[in-house]
C-alpha cells in the first residue's frame, strides 16, 4: 500500500512533533510484532510504500485507523498474492544462503 501524508503547514509545532513521535513509535511497535513487514520512502514525496502481514481486512483497517497521522493521509491499499514464478526468499540474489 502507499500512504501519502499531507500535514497542514499551520499545525501547531508541538502537536506536529508529538504526533510524528507517536506515529514512529506505533509503526515500530507493529514492525516488532511482525504485522508491518516493510516500510519504504518514496523519494520526492512525503509518502511511503508499506507491506503488512495481518490476519484479515478488519485488522488492517484497525491498524490504519489508529495511525496518529491517519487524518492527514491518503492511503491506497493494494492486496498482494504470491506469484508462482517468484524465487523462494533464500534463492534471491544478495540474500544469505
Amino acid at each position: 500500500m502507499t500512504m501519502d501524508v499531507d500535514i497542514p503547514r499551520d499545525l501547531d509545532e508541538a502537536v506536529r512533533t508529538e504526533t510524528l513521535a507517536r506515529e514512529k513509535a506505533y509503526c515500530q511497535d507493529l514492525q516488532r510484532a511482525g504485522e508491518w513487514l516493510e516500510i519504504w520512502r518514496l523519494p520526492g514525496r512525503y509518502a511511503n510504500l508499506s507491506i503488512f502481514d495481518v490476519g484479515d481486512h478488519d485488522r488492517l483497517h484497525e491498524i490504519l485507523w489508529n495511525l496518529p497521522l491517519f487524518a492527514f493521509m491518503t492511503i491506497d491499499v493494494q492486496p498482494l498474492a504470491a506469484h508462482p514464478s517468484a524465487l523462494p526468499a533464500g534463492e534471491r540474489s544478495g540474500e544469505q544462503r
